[in-house]
């Protein structure tokens, strides 16, 4: 072997080494700042173990149908703040935290079976056995944006447990998840080792996130960001949110839309920029006999900017149903 090939050898055994070995020496220890879950769970709530996992709720209210509410991407619990009293006027509201939100355990793989509950698959089937946990037999989903993924899943694989479903900005044509190409990159050792560390880089763009999301940006005051940003004091908040990104996707939702058989709403902001209004509308004319009503000024949480028109909504859709309030 000639001195130049050698060089050259000794040169990529150097970057390969760099690559393989370096980014397990660097030191992935807990997020600052925070703290076990159980330290910020409100009054009102409580953890129920769903299949293993500790999940996060808070219900009020009595009677049927029950409402069952699936917070969107970033969000929690405390995204239905204006509308879980209201609408547990007239029935029993049930809302949870999703896995890798809020205050739900963030369980870390070798702790779960099956699906990963951090994608919408493993959370869809977590949501029935959280049905199963607390008693209720069928339910009225309703879920916004991501949330509203998890929600049309459950309706498609165990349509006996969803009375109807409320689907709020859905996520389905538009999705908020990186490419599907890079998922196979993030499953890479090194990369995964170094993962938590990569989603704390990036946690001003969450935030920017939330100001597209407001219609009115003087609606979004210092307490309503102090609300979302409590999912990131709670321990393993980082490496929860890695495992969403890396978690893999439904495969062809939007073409099963037709199959949806119970009653269903859509509902949208207008001044939506997240999810676009025409694709709200397509989701509700996808789906058979869907309504679809769309709230003025309000951005990608309608429920929040404007909570008195969401839950005249909601109350208006559910009268209708054949054992409705």
């Amino acid at each position: 072997m000639s001195r130049r090939a050698k060089t050259i050898l000794l040169a990529v055994t150097g970057v390969l080494v760099v690559l393989l070995v370096v980014p397990f020496l660097i030191p992935v220890g807990p997020a600052p700042g925070t703290a076990p879950a159980a330290e910020f769970a409100g009054e009102e709530g409580l953890f129920v173990d769903v299949d293993g996992i500790s999940v996060y709720v808070e219900e009020a209210g009595e009677g049927e149908p029950v409402l069952l509410l699936l917070h969107g991407f970033g969000a929690s619990v405390f995204s239905w703040r204006e509308v879980i009293q209201p609408l547990s006027e007239e029935s029993r509201v049930v809302a949870f935290d999703r896995p890798g939100f809020g205050l739900t355990e963030r369980p870390v793989r070798g702790q779960w079976l099956g699906e990963s509950p951090y994608g919408a698959e493993g959370q869809a089937a977590l949501t029935v056995a959280l049905m199963d946990a607390s008693g209720i037999q069928e339910a009225v989903l309703v879920g916004h944006s991501a949330g509203a993924v998890v929600a049309a899943l459950v309706a498609l694989e165990h349509p006996e447990r969803v009375t109807a479903l409320v689907l709020v900005a859905p996520a389905i044509l538009t999705s908020g998840g990186g490419p599907g190409w890079l998922r196979p990159l993030l499953a890479i050792p090194q990369v995964d080792h170094l993962g938590p560390l990569i989603v704390r880089g990036f946690v001003g763009r969450l935030e920017s996130v939330l100001d597209q999301s407001w219609y009115d940006p003087s609606l979004l005051t210092d307490d309503v960001r102090e609300g979302y940003k409590l999912t990131l004091q709670v321990e393993g908040w980082d490496r929860g949110l890695w495992e969403i990104l890396r978690a893999p996707q439904p495969k062809d939702l939007a073409g099963r839309l037709g199959e949806i058989e119970m009653p269903t709403l859509v509902i949208c902001g207008e001044g939506d920029s997240i999810v676009p209004m025409a694709d709200s509308a397509a989701v509700a004319e996808a789906v058979p006999g869907a309504r679809f009503a769309r709230i003025e000024q309000a951005g990608h949480l309608p429920h929040e900017e404007q909570p008195g028109d969401f839950v005249k909504l909601v109350q208006g859709f559910l009268s209708e149903l054949p054992d409705g309030p």
